[in-house]
Formats: structure tokens, sequence, C-alpha cells
């Protein structure tokens, strides 16, 4: 009995001897298994530690960045976007600049705006009554132009000297010829502004100025002290100031006339001009306030009616594709708007058919087809370039490359019809004698 139960004890012990083996053998597996896994910081070290390593958790990486990353956005264009919602008729009515009759809205204009959904809208002397009458008259071309969904340019031609649309109630700015003489450019950019404040008084947004012909001929009968001289350098430096004058407070200048109506012995309103000027001679006065005004990123440029025969002989300027598309856009690198001057013109109307300037002035590579004084003129410039893109004499995308410029424009400017006009009259009248007396001092 004490035999059996010793061996009985004997056998029991062994097993536990085993069981504590087992066990220990497992725990010693678990710690093994355990010392080959790394924490995270000592697999980051080992990672840099082989480069076989480094590149595969690299790899691993990239995968996750895939797959968390979000594809970026190609940035919306406003102007593209504003573009592509327009119909045809719409994009060549902004390519319209047309005038109005009396000092009201009569139907034919509010018709013209509704159809023909002109993109702008020059004022003349005979548009312009009292302030109050006139204001009110800019302010009802806006209100019609509502049912249209860009923006109106109301523009006029306010120089300063004899080209003035302003009611007399406004104080009078002298010639850019006076302001010129004094060679100070800080009086010609503080003229600007005041032009400015003095057409926001009737709402308008756009001036046609500056002039920026040099006075090179004096027998000129349509320039003279329209000019501010007969230097380059000096036209320059003025024009440059007077139409940064005009931008900073809100106005959207037209500089005025390329190539240069300065040499000219013929009224353009009355006659086509001819200059018989080569490239060289050009390039060597008449286009440097031009080329000035480019690097400056003028916002729009207006073509006169005038024969350069050594360089087209069958065009005039604003109906040249040699002088705005090849010097002008090409040259100059301009891809801000170009305006024509009124097509409407003794120069045009006596030598070209009206439908067939409108579509050789786009084909020039002009934005902006300026008619004045008839509104059946408007409507055959309309009728004619929508027949050309359908017809693919013009295409839609030459349409849409001016229509691009001209909404931009607009954008810049922030332009609504919404807005009216605004200043103060007895502040500004003030400044402009403050502003006079330094001139005459000078």
């Amino acid at each position: 009995m004490y035999i059996h139960n010793r061996n009985s004890k004997n056998k029991h012990i062994n097993r536990l001897k085993m069981l504590f083996l087992l066990l220990g053998i497992v725990l010693l597996l678990s710690a093994c298994g355990q010392s080959q896994k790394p924490s995270s910081s000592e697999q980051s070290n080992h990672n840099t530690g082989t480069k076989t390593d480094a590149n595969s958790n690299a790899g691993a990486n990239d995968q996750d960045d895939q797959q968390n990353t979000v594809p970026p956005q190609e940035e919306k264009d406003p102007v593209q976007e504003q573009l592509n919602q327009l119909s045809l008729d719409e994009k060549v009515g902004q390519m319209i600049l047309a005038g109005v009759q009396g000092t009201t809205l009569d139907a034919q204009a509010k018709q013209m705006i509704t159809d023909q959904k002109v993109g702008g809208i020059i004022f003349y002397a005979n548009n312009v009554s009292t302030l109050q009458e006139t204001a009110k008259f800019v302010q009802s071309i806006k209100d019609a132009n509502r049912s249209n969904p860009v923006p109106i340019f109301m523009s006029v031609d306010q120089e300063g000297g004899k080209v003035s649309r302003m009611p007399e109630t406004v104080e009078s700015i002298p010639s850019n010829g006076k302001v010129g003489k004094t060679k100070d450019a800080d009086l010609a950019e503080t003229m600007g502004k005041l032009l400015a404040r003095q057409i926001q008084l009737v709402g308008f947004n756009v001036d046609f100025a500056p002039v920026l012909d040099i006075n090179s001929n004096p027998n000129n009968p349509v320039i003279g002290d329209r000019s501010f001289g007969s230097s380059a350098s000096l036209v320059s430096q003025m024009g440059i100031a007077e139409m940064k004058g005009l931008r900073s407070e809100g106005i959207i200048p037209v500089v005025k006339h390329f190539p240069g109506h300065g040499d000219t012995s013929v009224d353009s309103h009355l006659d086509l001009p001819v200059v018989n000027k080569t490239e060289k001679q050009l390039a060597e006065l008449e286009w440097i306030p031009f080329e000035a005004a480019v690097k400056e990123q003028v916002e729009a440029v207006m073509v006169a009616h005038i024969l350069f025969p050594k360089l087209d002989p069958d065009h005039p300027a604003s109906l040249s594709d040699v002088i705005i598309g090849q010097h002008l856009r090409g040259k100059f690198k301009y891809d801000g708007v170009v305006i024509t001057d009124d097509l409407s013109m003794g120069a045009i109307a006596k030598n070209y058919k009206l439908d067939d300037a409108a579509v050789a002035t786009v084909q020039a590579g002009s934005d902006i087809l300026l008619v004045a004084h008839s509104y059946e003129s408007a409507k055959t410039i309309f009728d004619t370039l929508k027949s050309a893109v359908k017809s693919g004499k013009i295409s839609e995308s030459r349409i849409d490359e001016s229509v691009y410029r001209i909404l931009a424009l607009k954008q810049k400017y922030n332009l609504s019809d919404e807005k009216q006009s605004s200043g103060d009259l007895k502040q500004l009248n003030a400044d402009i004698l403050d502003w006079r007396k330094q001139v005459d001092a000078r």
C-alpha cells in the first residue's frame, strides 16, 4: 500500500513537471512572437535602416495618400461660365455700342436694347440736358437692360476742353493741351480723377479718354489741343497719368485714336484721312504712347478710321487685320478690348457699306463696334454679324473671343445696372476750381 501510494505520488509529480514544462514552452514561444513584432517607433527606426524597407513603406504611404486625398478640382472661370450661358443673339449684342436719340428713353431705344441686346450706349451733347434729367435718362437705360443677362456700358466722350458733355452746372476742365504745358503728371492724374467724378454724377461707367494722339501736324483739323502736346514722351507721361486717374475712381478708360490721329489733315468725321508713314516712322512717334498704355494694361483701345497705305493700302486702320491683328494684337501683344471709332462717320460711310465694314473689323480683331446716331445702323450690324456666323464667314469661336474680353472687363469693374449716379456736385466743383488754379499757376 505504501509502495503503491509512493508510485502514484511520483507519477503525479511527473505529470505536474510535464505540465509546467509545456506551459513554459508556450510562454516562451509567445514571448518570442512578441519580440519579432516591433513597436511603431521601433518599426519606424527599423525602416530607415534598409533601403528596401524604406521604399516598401513609402509605397504603402503613397497608396494611403491616394486613397485619402480628394482629387483637386479645376478652378472655375467666372467669365467663361457667364459666356457659356449666353445665346448667339446675346453675344453679338455685346459687341455693339450704339447711340440714342433725344434726352429721354424712347420706344426705339428700348426696342434696340430688348431686341439687339446691345452691350453699350454712348451719349453725345444732344443727349445731355440738366444734371438731374441726364442721370434719370442714364438710369432708365440701365433699367431697360435688366432683362438682359449682362450689365450695360454707359459711355461718353469727356476729355476736357472743347470735348465736354457735362451740363453747365458742372465746372469745366481745360483742354489736354493746356494741362500738357504744365508737364506735371500729378496734375494729369488729378485731371483723370476729376473727369471720372464728373461723369459719375450722371451714372456713366466708361470714358473715351485719354487722347494719346501726338499733335505733330499744326494743320490738323480734329486733334489740336485735344492732345497733350507734340512730344511722344510728354503725351505718354501725361496720358498714362490721366488713364490711372480715371481708373482709380472706377471709370473704364479708353485710349484713342490708335494708330495715331495727330498727323492727319482731314477730319475723319467727314472723310477718310490718309497718312503716308512707314511702320518705322509710326514706331518712332505715334505708337509710343499706345505702347506705354499697353504696358500699363490699358482696358480698351479705340482704333481710328485712317488709311495707312504703307501698312495696308486696302483698309483703314479700323478695318485692317494688318494694323489691329498683326500690330496691336501681335507685335504689341495687346489682349484687351478693341473698339472702333464710330462706323457711321464719313470716313467709313463714304467708302464702305456698313455690313461689309462690320464683318471686316471683326475679322481684323475688333471687339466692339461703335455705331451712333441711327437705330437702324445698330440693327444692321446685329443682323450682319449673326448672318456671318451662320454662314461661316465668321466663326462663333471668333465671336466668343471678343465677348470673353468684354465680359472680363465688365466683371473687373463690377458693373451693375443697379448702380446709381453718385457724387457731390458742390464738392466736385470746388475741387475742380482748386485744381484749375494749380494748372494756371504752372
